[in-house]
């Protein structure tokens, strides 16, 4: 006879935890500056379980990569320099 879909268990361990021991609490509020040596350990306050990580975004070109010209353009020139030559250029019929 073979076990039910539902009452298998999954491999994956089944995500994160919401729920801490007294200790981690304890530890979690020590580090936040919350809690001091010798306060009570009954009705402590909540503590954030899970925080979800920022993506980091990843560069194109590198910022100090020079321009075709061979010379890297002024600060003030990066900006100004694609609209100016838009501006400059007429449109030909």
């Amino acid at each position: 006879m073979s076990i039910h879909s539902s009452l298998k268990s999954s491999k994956s361990g089944g995500g994160s935890r919401n729920v801490w021991t007294r200790v981690e609490r304890l530890a979690a509020l020590k580090k936040a500056g919350r809690w001091q040596e010798g306060q009570r350990v009954e009705g402590l306050p909540k503590v954030r379980t899970a925080f979800k990580a920022k993506a980091k975004k990843k560069a194109d070109a590198p910022a100090a990569a020079p321009a075709a010209g061979g010379k890297a353009p002024a600060a003030g020139a990066k900006a100004a320099a694609p609209a100016a030559a838009a501006k400059a250029a007429p449109a030909k019929k």
